[in-house]
């Protein structure tokens, strides 16, 4: 009789799949390069963590800022909209994490945090936030400004590109259990998690000091006021990048609304 039950608990849970249209096994959700959720793709969320990407998608701002002051006071500075959607989440459990070194193993562990909670504890509607700061948050700027403000000297010699962001080689296989698939340490990359429903939060605060920075060191070919090229860097995050008025202060707002706190 014990050898039963996970059958019968593993037929449900595909049943379940199957009637809220995700994919073939064990379902799939996808955001594409344009935001879009794409049906197919390796990926495991559920019903209401699809929801959530494609209001994210729709209510993420088109950023094209002139100047940003230092400390955000109006909701258009940043993506509030996107914010309250996460805060609004109904979909349990929910985890932000503190993410703060871009060399790091913050990528594989969300990852593994994913896997067990939708495969081992079964909640395919499992979020994962990560308020990305300090060194981090370079990895949300996309390679025209690294290539342009030469980013990876801010991480002493440990990047030489954005390479977290190439997304080019992520494996497809759609076994969770292939060591070498979409669900395996090959998939660590931002893009990889985002197909999945992970969520990268944006700084301001350390997109103004990466500016302040970058003009200290007189790296700065078109002479911006600090104002101009934190507008630029804040124009450059990398696509679904969450924008808030700052990373540490968002997490309490988001511990209010139930998330689980991981550092």
């Amino acid at each position: 009789m014990r050898a039963e039950v996970p059958m019968k608990v593993e037929t449900d849970r595909r049943t379940v799949l199957k009637t809220i249209g995700m994919a073939t096994g064990a379902g799939a959700l996808s955001v594409g390069a344009a935001g879009a959720v794409e049906a197919g793709a390796p990926s495991d969320e559920g019903r209401l963590l699809k929801s959530l990407m494609m209001e994210l998608t729709r209510t993420t701002a088109h950023r094209d800022y002139k100047t940003v002051p230092m400390i955000l006071n109006e909701r258009s500075q940043w993506d509030a909209d996107a914010i309250e959607l996460l805060k609004n989440y109904r979909g349990e459990p929910k985890q932000v994490w503190d993410q703060t070194e871009i060399d790091g193993p913050w990528l594989n562990l969300m990852r593994n945090s994913l896997n067990a909670q939708v495969w081992s504890f079964r909640h395919p509607d499992f979020l994962v936030v990560s308020a990305t700061h300090g060194s981090a948050h370079l990895a949300l700027f996309d390679q025209a400004m690294w290539d342009k403000y030469r980013l990876a000297e801010m991480t002493k010699g440990k990047m030489k590109n954005n390479a977290l962001i190439e997304a080019s080689s992520t494996p497809t296989s759609t076994d969770y259990e292939d060591p070498k698939g979409a669900y395996s340490a090959a998939a660590n990359s931002i893009p990889a998690l985002q197909r999945r429903g992970v969520v990268f939060l944006g700084c301001h605060n350390a997109i103004w000091e990466v500016a302040g920075k970058l003009i200290k060191a007189d790296i700065n070919p078109d002479h911006l006021a600090q104002d101009a090229l934190a507008a630029e860097l804040t124009n450059h995050l990398i696509p679904r990048a969450v924008l808030s008025p700052g990373a540490v202060a968002t997490i309490p707002e988001l511990q209010r609304a139930g998330f689980f706190y991981i550092k």
